[in-house]
Parts: C-alpha cells; structure tokens; sequence
C-alpha cells in the first residue's frame, strides 16, 4: 500500500487525457472508468496501468526497505501476532483474567493508536492540532504513538455519519440513518469508555459489601489474632456474617455479568476494528 501513486498525479491525468475523480460513489467511479475508456482506451490503459508496473520497477528497493522496515515493527513494537496486556508482569493471572484484559487492552491500542493515526495521517493541519512527532506520520511512522483527543474527535466524527441520498437513492428508507461505520464507532467508543472510566473505578466487592470493614474491627475486638477472628461466636455474628457476605457475591455476580455482556459486544464488533 502506497501513501501516493502515481496514476492519481495531474501528470497522469495529462496522460490519460481525462481528469481522475477526487471522490465518488461506486456508481461514480464506475461511469468514469467507462468514459475515459471510451475516450481513450490506449491512454487510459498506460496512466491507469502502465504508471503503476512502471512505479513497482522503480520502487522496488525502497519498497523492500519499506516492508523491512514494517516487519520490524510489527514483530516488536506492535507484535500484531499477539494479543497483550498491560497486567502486572511477574504476577499469576488466570486464563479469564487473561482473556478479559488483553482483548480490552488491545482495543484501547486500537483506539488510541490506529484510529487516531486516521484522524491525523492526510492531514497537516490536524497534525499540528494534536502534535504529533515526526515518528507518527509518513515513512518513519511507528505503529505506537497515543492520542487520546485525536482518538475521541475520530470516534465523534465517525459516530455522526449518515446515509445520504447520492449513496443510497432518494427513495432509500435509508436516507439519514446512521451509516454502519457510525454505529460501529458509536459501539467501539461505549466499550473503550468503559474499560478506562467504568471498569477501573468499580468498588472492590470486599469494600462495597463491608465485610472489609467488618472483618477489621473483628481483629480489633479480638486482639489482632490471625485464627480467632474468623470465629462467630455468637448467633448474632453469624447472620451478619452470612448477610455481608452474601451482598459480597451478588457485587461479585453483577460484575462478573457486566464483564460478560461487555465481552459479548466487543466480540460481536470485532469486523469493525480495522483502518
């Protein structure tokens, strides 16, 4: 993949005898094609075809360089044939745990990563906007620099897109709906919202529940023992034992559901985290 072809040049456009499209639907592209054919098929065949076999030749070296180069970065720096995590190294952390957080973590590299490069990558102005390093754009791009705002105005623009009647017809019930882009980015962003803002802040069920609190004075009324406050020594003990630690499972159970759901719908958008 190319940052500039040389089809797409005015010199080609000269070539070619017509002017190529800036932007267009499918139908669009399709009538031009058949146009400029008609025009001038010989012309239309070198500029189209003929500048691109000519390009490959001549870039060959860098384009090896290039692809070296993206090989590096992707065994090392992104390592796109793994799914990471940023839990504590060192530490055991079970399977689900595993599960859960390096497919939530990758999506916040997707996020804060790939999608803000979208918002900045064509455009010099929005570079400067959201100070991106040399290293971020262009042919010394790695595949690592964060921008979170630069992250969020993509996922609002991309959110807001609707069907227009030029794309679907004017007749297309579809007209001023949200487009399937905007519905993924709408879904991508609740999920990434809520593993940094809800999921990090939800009270530890131990706290939430009070049997932290309860288990503390415990220690306390019985002199810091490590064996005998874990006792109930009277009835009354015992049933606020059991009360506290049944609120402590059902926090655990609705956590345990929302992680669940959360899964499900990333899973379910997985087709839609691509650029």
């Amino acid at each position: 993949m190319r940052a500039r072809y040389w089809s797409c040049t005015k010199f080609a456009d000269w070539l070619r005898g017509t002017k190529k499209l800036d932007a267009g639907t499918g139908k669009e592209w399709d009538e031009w094609g058949e146009k400029a054919k008609s025009l001038h098929r010989f012309r239309y065949w070198l500029a189209e075809d003929g500048l691109d076999k000519i390009q490959t030749f001549i870039m060959w070296p860098v384009d090896v360089l290039y692809n070296f180069k993206y090989w590096i970065n992707n065994r090392f720096v992104t390592k796109t044939h793994t799914l990471t995590s940023n839990l504590k190294k060192g530490q055991w952390h079970e399977l689900d745990t595993r599960i859960m957080h390096c497919l939530f973590d990758e999506l916040v590299n997707h996020v804060e990563i790939e999608l803000a490069a979208s918002n900045f990558r064509w455009d010099e102005e929005a570079r400067k906007k959201y100070k991106t390093p040399f290293w971020a754009v262009g042919w010394f791009r790695w595949r690592s620099y964060r921008s979170v705002d630069a992250a969020m105005d993509y996922l609002e623009w991309a959110s807001n897109l609707r069907w227009s009647a030029e794309e679907v017809g004017e007749d297309d019930p579809s007209v001023g709906k949200l487009t399937y882009q905007a519905e993924g980015a709408r879904e991508i962003r609740e999920l990434y919202l809520w593993w940094k803002n809800v999921y990090p802040n939800r009270p530890d069920p131990m706290d939430a529940s009070g049997w932290s609190e309860f288990c503390n004075r415990r220690r306390e009324d019985r002199g810091g023992s490590v064996l005998r406050w874990l006792e109930d020594k009277t009835d009354e003990e015992a049933e606020e034992s059991r009360r506290i630690l049944d609120k402590c499972n059902d926090i655990e159970q609705q956590y345990d559901t929302e992680d669940t759901e959360m899964l499900i719908r990333l899973i379910k958008v997985r087709q839609r985290l691509w650029t």
